[in-house]
């Protein structure tokens, strides 16, 4: 399969344009990366395991109401992809009026995608999918996937702020979380001050790249060039007005309410007591930005590992038992990961759509 590039003018495939054939007939065996991600999955449940025993784990999930998980959770899963695409759309309108149908199932794709390949190639794949669908530059829609990732990351730590500070930064239990927070926050804003430098003086930011590619071939100083500037399409969202609103109210109700609820479920589930309402809602708040750093690191496919290790170095702080957290962490990872990988086969096998044409 090839996607073209309607700004080259021709029918033939755009450089960088990102298609899955390509991407998937990687060699993952002789790739380093996949293999520093399976590193710190190990690396990651053996600091969850070690020391705690397999039988207490079972009898944790044993008393857990999976009914009661399920039912808050898989709903909570379906509206986050549901509002995620609603939100996609006021970061793809400035390149290019996009269906909230084709933007929901290219999410949905990509999801489906992280939880089974790794190097979290599913960004690219639903780049690639929504571009072809929409007759659009595949490094435009992926300047919006890097955007979207940028819009993630401050929300989920302004939100883990907001809780901290609820609960009392000083606290035993918080103090290493703040500090964590701190520490992460310049790593954060760095990619959005990037982004927005490129939306702002992209003719600055390409000379700079060509200052720094001069020792490479011409070829690919220019190639760079082009994916730079199309990609530079995908960033018109920052340009101000109603968007940059419904994209604020979006990641917000995303995070606050639909990224929210599963956790929330988990503790119900477990019968955790985590003290009153309000701070339960805190920690969860606390729980899902540990979360959401986690999964932003290198990892085997699906996030298994680093996903474990958030829930326990965040639980067992605010007094949960190791075992509980462990089997927590399994459960609400499990229904999280089957959930979105059996809503993007769903989503292919609604339009046709098979693993085979993603593999070429």
């Amino acid at each position: 399969m090839t996607t073209s590039d309607p700004s080259s003018g021709s029918g033939q495939p755009s450089a960088g344009s990102g298609e899955p054939a390509a991407v998937f007939r990687h060699h993952w065996l002789r790739d380093w990366r996949v293999w520093l991600g399976v590193a710190i999955s190990v690396v990651c449940l053996w600091l969850v395991m070690r020391g705690i025993p397999i039988a207490e784990v079972a009898a944790a999930m044993e008393r857990a109401d999976l009914p009661l998980l399920l039912a808050l959770s898989v709903p909570a899963y379906v509206a986050n992809v549901v509002v995620r695409a609603l939100r996609w759309r006021h970061l793809t309108n400035p390149i290019a009026p996009i269906s909230r149908a084709t933007l929901f199932r290219g999410a949905s794709i990509g999801f489906m995608v992280n939880n089974l390949a790794p190097l979290r190639i599913g960004e690219l794949v639903r780049s690639w999918y929504v571009a072809r669908e929409s007759s659009t530059s595949t490094s435009a829609i992926l300047g919006t996937v890097v955007l979207e990732r940028v819009v993630d990351v401050v929300t989920v730590l302004a939100i883990a702020a907001v809780a901290l500070a609820w609960l009392g930064v000083e606290s035993e239990e918080t103090g290493l979380l703040r500090e964590g927070a701190i520490l992460t926050i310049p790593v954060a804003l760095a990619p959005l001050f990037a982004l927005l430098a490129l939306r702002l003086a992209p003719d600055r930011v390409i000379a700079i790249v060509h200052f720094f590619a001069r020792p490479f071939p011409e070829g690919m100083g220019h190639t760079l060039e082009s994916a730079l500037r199309r990609f530079a399409e995908g960033l018109g969202a920052l340009s101000g007005g109603s968007h940059l609103f419904w994209i604020f109210f979006y990641s917000l109700l995303i995070w606050l309410v639909f990224s929210t609820l599963p956790l929330l479920a988990g503790t119900l589930a477990f019968g955790l007591d985590l003290g009153p309402p309000g701070r339960t809602l805190m920690t969860c708040w606390i729980l899902l930005a540990a979360v959401g750093v986690a999964v932003a690191l290198p990892s085997a496919p699906g996030f298994f590992g680093p996903y474990q290790l958030a829930f326990q170095a965040v639980l067992e702080r605010f007094g949960v038992e190791p075992a509980t957290a462990l089997a927590l962490g399994l459960l609400v990872w499990f229904v999280f990961w089957a959930t979105l990988t059996l809503l993007g086969l769903i989503v292919m096998r609604s339009r046709g759509v098979r693993l085979d044409d993603l593999a070429g």
